[in-house]
């Protein structure tokens, strides 16, 4: 980031919604722009030194025109109202997918209108019909764990004439939630720890007498649901598999072989992905952290949560 674009996002309010007025949309000539000024100011100069009336006509017919230009190329963007739909967490080593909604509600359609993160220069165009909206999709890399802002973003339009560049300028308040890159080829599951003596197996109470499952809890993998129970009972239950290898299973950074953060929390991240596709309870032991024993979505976006904020 240059110095300028630094001194320009720090004079920008971060909001995840953007309405443009004459406050914050900016107009300059575009390179066609200067020379077509060049090529006006010629025009005025031959058409002085040879009293050429047919020349005075070109030349401020072609200026009306391109201030005509200016003034519909302005109103393209002015008015339009722009909103950033909050982002899915992603890993590390992936793209962001940034959705932005445009609403236009004027009576005619808004044209050529384009987006880009600033200075990436790669660019997504549209056209926004008369009282409606359209939307876009720009993506960026996320590079390292953690909490991550969306890049300034940046909106233009050369329409009709192209000599003219109108643009604007957006800090978006949201941020992306980049969880650690899952280590590629992570050995197996760490085994699991003997359960304390007399320890209930959890979800015990609401399995009644069948042995081996427990209640069905949201997220459960279908392949962990006894369907023939459900049929004749008429309820709904899932395996069991902490029951079944009567243990419990957890993921400690202590486990993974190495002193390196990073590396712990790849190695942890790839485990919870394997427990969860398995379909076994397992909990997180991180320094100063410690989340139970569960499974289903819930958990395992706690699990990644912890160890992305870690």
């Amino acid at each position: 980031m240059n110095p300028f674009q630094h001194w320009l996002e720090s004079r920008l309010r971060p909001s995840d919604n953007l309405t443009l007025t004459q406050r914050n949309v900016y107009i300059l000539p575009t390179g066609p722009g200067f020379m077509l000024g060049a090529t006006l100011l010629l025009l005025l100069l031959t058409s002085i030194n040879y009293q050429l009336n047919l020349g005075y006509l070109l030349t401020f017919l072609l200026a009306g025109s391109a201030v005509v230009g200016m003034h519909v190329g302005h109103g393209t963007l002015r008015g339009l109202s722009l909103s950033l739909l909050p982002p899915e967490p992603q890993f590390a080593g992936s793209n962001a997918l940034i959705v932005v909604s445009l609403q236009s509600r004027r009576r005619s359609v808004r044209h050529g209108i384009g987006l880009a993160f600033m200075g990436s220069g790669h660019w997504v165009w549209t056209d926004v019909p008369a009282l409606g909206n359209a939307t876009l999709h720009l993506s960026f890399a996320l590079k390292q764990r953690g909490l991550q802002r969306v890049p300034t973003i940046t909106a233009e339009t050369r329409f009709p004439l192209g000599t003219f560049r109108v643009w604007t300028v957006w800090r978006a308040a949201t941020q992306v939630l980049v969880y650690p890159q899952p280590e590629p080829g992570a050995p197996p599951l760490p085994a699991g720890e003997p359960r304390a003596e007399g320890a209930a197996t959890p979800h015990a109470a609401s399995r009644g007498d069948y042995d081996g499952v427990r209640a069905y809890r949201r997220g459960d993998p279908l392949k962990l649901i006894v369907w023939k129970k459900m049929a004749k009972a008429d309820e709904l239950v899932s395996r069991d598999t902490q029951q079944l290898q009567h243990s419990e299973l957890w993921l400690d950074a202590r486990q993974c072989g190495t002193t390196d953060l990073e590396r712990q929390l790849s190695r942890l991240c790839a485990w919870v992905l394997q427990a969860e596709q398995q379909g076994l309870d397992y909990g997180l032991r991180l320094p100063g952290l410690e989340i139970k024993p569960a499974s289903g979505a819930s958990q395992k976006r706690r699990c990644l949560e912890a160890l992305a904020l870690c």
